[in-house]
């Protein structure tokens, strides 16, 4: 038996499309040791945990403000009036909606 340094054999199966993007990813960085990559990749490679509570909250103030705005149109079509504390409430909703897509677009941009 050889003398190796690595004692320890790791299987896993892959489908036949992962096993092409697996061989793109090797073409592009250059090389055509599998083992050597896949090693590489499994300790050196990016782990990507992304929180998606601020999608969630984008998401909720989202169909809050279509909710609302749908609200205010009937109501319009209905009395024909439309009342400043109800377009001021529609706005904060969306200065805030918009605040929160800010903060997950720069969230997303910090990503690298």
């Amino acid at each position: 038996m050889a003398n190796r340094k690595r004692s320890i054999q790791l299987h896993f199966m892959v489908s036949e499309r992962e096993r092409e993007l697996i061989k793109q990813k090797m073409a592009q960085m250059g090389t055509r040791n599998m083992g050597a990559y896949l090693r590489k990749m499994a300790v050196d490679g990016y782990v990507v945990n992304l929180d998606l509570s601020a999608v969630g909250e984008l998401v909720f103030l989202l169909r809050r403000c279509s909710n609302n705005l749908n609200q205010l149109t009937r109501r319009t079509h209905e009395t024909g009036n439309v009342y400043e504390a109800d377009i001021e409430d529609l706005r904060q909703n969306y200065d805030r909606l918009w605040g929160m897509a800010g903060k997950i677009l720069t969230e997303l941009s910090d990503i690298r």
